[in-house]
């Protein structure tokens, strides 16, 4: 991330708000991982790359969280040949997700009857969208993930719907060969998380600078990573 002075450009954000950026950021990216830890145990289906983590954690009999990591750092060095800038936000997911579904795996008890299930399956694609809206809002870089989309976007000049579709159907498609969960809960959430998103981008906005302050650059837009 880089600083600048500037007089005119609205939407950025002061350093002074970093504090509570950084807390947004942690608390986003922890909660992530708890609510994927969720869906896991509904066992009613994954969001798309937790399909392709899980199938991944089943061939190789390391924890999903491990094999999200290892994936994230993988797909992060994607990014050199495509250009993309990564921010501390960036680096974090690719740590902090993981550590925290498998932090989450252990403490959950397992789940066998449907009337539990279902409300686990609920409760994490909730609070996915929740988790999503604070660590964007943040500000401080996308998912290693979702600069694979958008790098690719720009490198092609296809659509960020054409790109993310792609991806997400590669990756749900190699998942499930490998005995990734998809499910019911897989089709919710891909119907679901948009809007949450969306919503609770708007609860947890920073508040940005007024014009002439110094400002810290932006990094992605959200309309670049939220589903379409």
């Amino acid at each position: 991330m880089s600083t600048r002075t500037t007089r005119s450009e609205p939407g950025l954000l002061t350093p002074r708000r970093l504090p509570r950026r950084l807390v947004q950021l942690y608390a986003g990216l922890a909660l992530y991982g708890a609510s994927s830890a969720l869906l896991v145990e509904s066992g009613l289906g994954l969001e798309p790359w937790n399909v392709l983590h899980q199938g991944l954690a089943e061939l190789t009999g390391l924890t999903i969280g491990m094999v999200s990591i290892f994936v994230g750092a993988a797909v992060l060095l994607l990014w050199i040949p495509l250009r993309q800038r990564p921010g501390l936000g960036t680096v974090s997911n690719v740590f902090v997700v993981g550590i925290a579904m498998d932090g989450s795996l252990t403490l959950l008890p397992d789940a066998h009857i449907l009337a539990v299930r279902i409300p686990l399956l609920v409760a994490g694609i909730v609070l996915n969208g929740a988790a999503t809206g604070l660590y964007l809002s943040a500000r401080l870089g996308p998912g290693p993930r979702d600069g694979l989309m958008t790098g690719l976007h720009q490198l092609t000049g296809r659509s960020i719907r054409l790109m993310r579709t792609a991806i997400e159907g590669a990756v749900v498609v190699t998942g499930f060969a490998l005995g990734g969960t998809v499910g019911v809960g897989t089709a919710l959430y891909a119907v679901a998380i948009g809007p949450l998103a969306q919503f609770f981008l708007r609860v947890f906005a920073v508040p940005t600078a007024p014009g002439g302050s110094t400002v810290v650059a932006t990094g992605q837009p959200e309309r670049a990573i939220l589903p379409r």
